[in-house]
């Protein structure tokens, strides 16, 4: 397995130390096609990219594309703010943007106080080792499947990290709707039974580093380890072996 590209990195935008730059050179220097710089949506209260800095973050990423002659996307990795599936991108910001990420955070402003359990109810669940609610497994369910459905999301990430859903229902939504699931390089957030049974839905995956330093980009040997163990098909992973997404953003885009 070789990655072909990695859609999922941040910078001091959002939590990651190294500069858009760095991080496309990074890329190139490892043989990469692409990469995507993907900050933390505008809800998040502290790592949180803000509407003011996105024209700056475009330019450093056309700049480094540039200078570097690689494709540097311009993207988000949104938050999960509601059980409605609501998320902090508006259509109004679309057209600054050339992928979509979305993903259940911690810290985040909800858009009513009735979702907090889907952040602060998973995290204190995980962190204190709490028994399992099945209403909260409900919740969380209905809050990633109603993203997918309501909004042209090209990658759900780090699906159960931190979080307790039905992955299987969530992989058929996005199965449905044309959203990769990502697999990451860096949190380990499903089991390999978990994976195996999300496997069998057909669901189409990518695998990304979430880097959020530069010595980490392109680095997913954590989840190329557990594709091997689980056997995950490889001709359903669409970026790597030269292989690149069809994503679901660039299309809904067009008919705007």
């Amino acid at each position: 397995m070789q990655l072909t590209a990695d859609f999922h990195t941040h910078t001091p935008y959002s939590h990651g130390k190294n500069t858009v730059f760095e991080n496309a050179q990074r890329a190139k220097e490892m043989g990469l096609s692409a990469v995507a710089i993907t900050e933390h949506g505008f809800s998040h209260v502290f790592f949180g990219i803000r509407r003011r800095q996105v024209d700056s973050l475009i330019a450093e990423c056309k700049a480094a594309e540039e200078q570097l002659n690689i494709p540097v996307l311009v993207g988000i990795e949104s938050n999960i703010r509601s059980i409605a599936g609501g998320v902090d991108l508006t259509e109004a910001d679309y057209e600054k943007f050339d992928i979509f990420l979305a993903g259940i955070h911690d810290v985040i402003k909800y858009e009513h106080l009735s979702d907090c359990k889907i952040g602060w109810g998973n995290l204190l669940r995980w962190r204190f080792g709490m028994k399992e609610k099945p209403s909260l497994v409900k919740a969380s369910t209905e809050a990633y499947i109603n993203a997918v459905k309501n909004h042209p999301i090209d990658v759900l990430t780090h699906l159960n990290f931190r979080v307790r859903s039905d992955a299987v229902e969530v992989a058929k939504c996005c199965r449905d709707y044309g959203t990769y699931l990502e697999l990451s390089g860096k949190k380990a957030h499903l089991s390999d039974e978990e994976l195996d049974r999300v496997v069998q839905t057909g669901v189409r995956f990518v695998v990304n580093s979430d880097a959020h330093s530069v010595d980490r980009i392109g680095d997913v040997a954590r989840a190329f380890e557990q594709i091997e163990r689980v056997g995950v098909p490889l001709d359903r992973i669409d970026n790597i072996d030269g292989r690149m997404p069809s994503f679901r953003f660039a299309e809904f885009k067009k008919h705007m």
